[in-house]
């Protein structure tokens, strides 16, 4: 199927209000979501209508490369009314990612189908083979969100040439090449057993001797390679990761702020008035709300201003980079703050299956747990405020 179906430059879009549109539907079946592991239907068509999936992708193939403020905030509001879903909506725009680094055939082939969607797990040491026409590759890989909605799987891998020797790029380092292939040439690893985030079935899976032809590979760490142009991929690919992290942690802690409100409105603890009525409730609900509204605009303001001095070709420079990745770490560690409050202010309440407030701990509790939520990117952004970047091994 190649059926591109872009959208005209200039289109209206408003993917937080689609976001917003889907939400009930979302929130109404949270809890077969993460007992199956699995995006029922009609949800997941409803998903896909929204264009929800393919805010990242290039229009050149089909999708609406929307400005990175804008894909936040989607992000966030898709993740109010569940984790997992906001999970798997971030994960699956940032393997759109991708396309702008193979051919644009090869895009088309797999976003031409409306419900074309990547997944991957991180890169590990798996080497891929050269090999005529395209390269040969064994191994498996694991945390791969989305797996389960995907018709598409992608592999990382280093490159052996027919002389044995490592690929290199043109930084002088061991390429990694992502390698593209249909979901039914591998095998799926059910291994997602977690305290959180269960929905996103962040399995693994495998592949065994598998050929992947040339057109259907690239390698997103040199952007000067990228076909597509534009400020959007101006950024790199652990900035928008770390964006779309954000806005599900955010969404995430807003929703349990807002379920608070709701729950201090009736609830009045033994020998005490209602919570609402409580004036240290009332300041520390206050400043939880001030909190989350701070850090979503300051990253708002930080995306906004990177945009609008970026090249449509050179990437983003490291001052700007490094902008970005505080921007986000402080919209996590700020939705966790608040997300530890509330559970903690709503007392047994908070405690029971069921409740607005017992998933989304577990869930952010989980998201804090990967990479882009390390609290080493504030060390790493000052270091580089004070010292700049003289060794280039800041990535952003």
């Amino acid at each position: 199927m190649n059926n591109v179906t872009a959208l005209p430059v200039g289109a209206k879009i408003d993917p937080v209000a689609r976001a917003r549109a889907v939400g009930p539907a979302i929130a109404a079946v949270a809890d077969e979501i993460e007992r199956s592991q699995q995006i029922p239907e009609p949800v997941l068509g409803q998903l896909h209508e929204s264009r929800i999936y393919r805010m990242l992708l290039p229009r050149s193939a089909g999708g609406d490369q929307l400005e990175p403020w804008i894909y936040f905030r989607a992000v966030e509001e898709i993740s109010r009314f569940d984790g997992s879903v906001g999970w798997n909506v971030f994960v699956a725009n940032s393997s759109a990612l991708i396309a702008p680094f193979i051919p644009l055939d090869s895009a088309r082939a797999i976003y031409g189908d409306p419900r074309g969607l990547i997944s991957w797990g991180p890169p590990n040491q798996h080497r891929a083979i050269a090999a005529p026409g395209g390269y040969r590759v064994t191994g498996e890989w694991h945390f791969s969100s989305g797996y389960r909605q995907a018709n598409w799987i992608g592999a990382h891998c280093h490159v052996v040439e027919p002389d044995g020797s490592l690929r290199l790029n043109r930084f002088g380092r061991p390429t990694v090449r992502t390698l593209l292939m249909p979901k039914d040439k591998t095998t799926q690893i059910r291994d997602w057993h977690t305290l959180g985030m269960r929905g996103t079935a962040s399995e693994g899976y495998s592949v065994k001797d598998v050929f992947v032809p040339e057109e259907f590979s690239g390698t997103r760490e040199d952007p000067s390679l990228r076909r597509d142009r534009g400020p959007l991929y101006a950024f790199t690919m652990q900035g928008l990761y770390a964006v779309g992290v954000s806005g599900v942690a955010l969404g995430i802690a807003a929703a349990m702020l807002d379920a608070f409100k709701d729950l201090a409105a009736e609830k009045a603890p033994r020998n005490l008035g209602r919570l609402a009525d409580s004036p240290v409730v009332q300041a520390d609900v206050a400043r939880r709300d001030a909190a989350l509204g701070s850090a979503r605009a300051y990253l708002t303001d930080i995306l906004k201003e990177v945009w609008a001095t970026a090249d449509d070709v050179e990437p983003l420079g490291v001052a700007d980079r490094a902008r970005v990745r505080l921007g986000c770490s402080h919209v996590i560690q700020t939705a966790l703050e608040v997300a530890d409050y509330v559970f903690k202010a709503a007392g047994t309440s908070a405690i029971f299956l069921g409740t607005p407030f017992e998933r989304r701990f577990r869930d952010i509790h989980t998201l804090s747990q990967q990479i882009q939520s390390r609290d080493a990117h504030f060390e790493a952004v000052g270091r580089v405020m004070f010292n700049g970047d003289p060794d280039g091994t800041f990535m952003g």
